[in-house]
């Protein structure tokens, strides 16, 4: 099987306001009125004529013509004749008008300018000359009480802001609509689980392949080894029995990430009976003995988030056992999950769950299930230290936690270090070549369920048959980087 089997890994809308077009005064007429007596002939002229001069059309720029208009209006109100106070229906000041006027033809005269001005009003909407309203641009429609527009914000809001309306829509004759408050949004819905942790993965300044690349900076494969292998974030082994000096090696990684600001992702891997005695053979000597291990390897979590993936092949390849053997194999890692959660509360704990082209996701399921996966982890672990490709595992991992049941709060990691061009040919296992690097190691996948892309098995460190088990091998890091 894989050396050291378990290393694998995770408007601005600005309402344009309409330019305001050219304006003409719509008052004319300036020429002074001599006598009563040429006004009231003016009046008359005026009178006989209107219905041939006063009209409306569109001029050169859409606008009413009102020229006629003006005129009548002009004489209308000249100002100091009668036909200022009858318009506004008053008497004239007495003794100030010469009885000379025809009076009778002056009331005729005015009727006919009246008619003229209330059909200039009626068409156009405008009052009257001497209001001094602009003239418009656009065809008009029936004025109705304008709607009051309150200013824009200095700066604009970053929230975003309805279009203001166009120039023609704010003159119609349906009121505008009442601004309601906007409605707030609705939280986006929870995912299944949450993220198994909140930081980066933390890059630990001890391993094989940092000690090469700090040992031979003049080799030639120096740069694409540093860049694609050994700058990315992996997992800690701990493959050694070793009760004494566990808890101190321990924390000084887990003390190294705090003091980071990083999450360390650690790997037990002291199983009894380890790897059923092929390439990575070895574990504590009985149950009795891990049991303690695993509470002194829990001792060194500390206090901050960790990701601890528990064992790696130790439930997916337990065919080599018998049933008593798998029994006491199960009941071990259930023990190890409680211990490490009682450590560290914040420590998140994965099962193995093998890959997807090893056992169907029932029977692993079943195997996770009398494990206590459901209760002692926090999800599963695949892939490790083999080459399937990432869709797949994602598929194959919700399989088996819908299989397993639970709690829907268990998630899954991916080893993705050498899964960049998939699986090799059957039954090709040991540093398989045509190989490469899959995705960079991260917590945030975008898969629900998905917690994270781990690099578990550090690339370059063999499987036992390009170099050494577990030792690193830079030509197979340069075979897996180039991919």
């Amino acid at each position: 099987m894989s050396g050291i089997r378990g290393q694998r890994r995770k408007n601005r809308v600005g309402g344009r306001r309409g330019d305001s077009g050219t304006t003409r005064a719509a008052s004319a007429g300036t020429g002074a009125v001599g006598t009563e007596t040429e006004r009231a002939e003016q009046l008359a002229a005026v009178g006989a004529g209107v219905g041939l001069s006063v009209g409306v059309g569109s001029g050169a720029g859409g606008g009413t013509d009102v020229a006629a208009a003006s005129d009548v209006v002009t004489l209308a109100g000249a100002p100091a004749g009668p036909g200022r106070a009858a318009r506004r229906g008053r008497k004239p000041a007495a003794g100030r008008n010469d009885s000379r006027v025809n009076a009778a033809a002056l009331r005729g005269a005015m009727a006919v300018v009246a008619s003229a001005v209330v059909a200039v009003g009626t068409v156009t909407g405008v009052v009257s000359a001497t209001s001094g309203e602009p003239e418009r641009t656009t065809a008009v429609p029936e004025i109705t009480e304008a709607p009051v527009v309150p200013p824009l914000p200095a700066v604009p809001s970053p929230t975003a802001t309805t279009p203001s309306p166009s120039p023609t829509a704010t003159a119609t004759k349906k009121p505008a609509p009442k601004k309601t408050p906007p409605k707030k949004k609705p939280a986006p819905p929870k995912k299944q689980n949450n993220a198994p942790v909140s930081g980066n993965l933390y890059l630990h300044p001890q391993s094989q392949v940092l000690d090469w690349v700090r040992a031979n900076r003049g080799d030639p494969r120096h740069a694409l080894i540093q860049s694609r292998i050994a700058a990315q974030p992996a997992a800690v082994w701990f493959a050694e029995y070793n009760p004494d000096t566990i808890t101190s090696r321990v924390r000084a990684v887990t003390a190294g990430a705090s003091a980071a600001g990083r999450v360390p992702v650690v790997v037990p891997y002291a199983i009894p009976e380890r790897d059923c005695g092929g390439a990575s053979q070895g574990g504590a000597p009985d149950f009795g003995s891990y049991d303690s291990w695993i509470r002194k390897f829990a001792a060194g979590l500390g206090s901050g988030e960790a990701i601890v993936i528990l064992e790696p092949d130790s439930i997916a390849q337990t065919d080599c056992l018998d049933d008593g053997q798998r029994a006491n194999r199960f009941a071990a890692l259930s023990r190890a999950g409680k211990a490490i959660h009682a450590a560290n509360p914040r420590a998140r704990v994965y099962f193995d769950a093998g890959h997807s082209g090893w056992h169907a996701a029932s029977k692993m399921a079943g195997y996770l299930r009398q494990a206590n996966a459901a209760t002692s982890s926090d999800g599963i672990f695949t892939n490790v230290s083999n080459f399937h490709r990432t869709a797949d595992e994602v598929a194959y991992a919700r399989s088996v936690l819908a299989a397993l049941g639970g709690p829907s709060s268990l998630g899954a990691v991916i080893d993705t270090s050498r899964n960049g061009n998939g699986a090799p040919a059957a039954g090709q296992w040991c540093d398989p070549s045509g190989r490469a690097l899959g995705r960079p190691p991260t917590t945030h996948t975008g898969e629900s369920r998905i917690d994270a892309y781990l690099w578990v098995k550090l690339p370059g460190e063999s499987d036992g048959c390009k170099g050494a088990a577990g030792s690193f091998t830079p030509d197979y890091a340069v075979e897996l980087a180039n991919g």
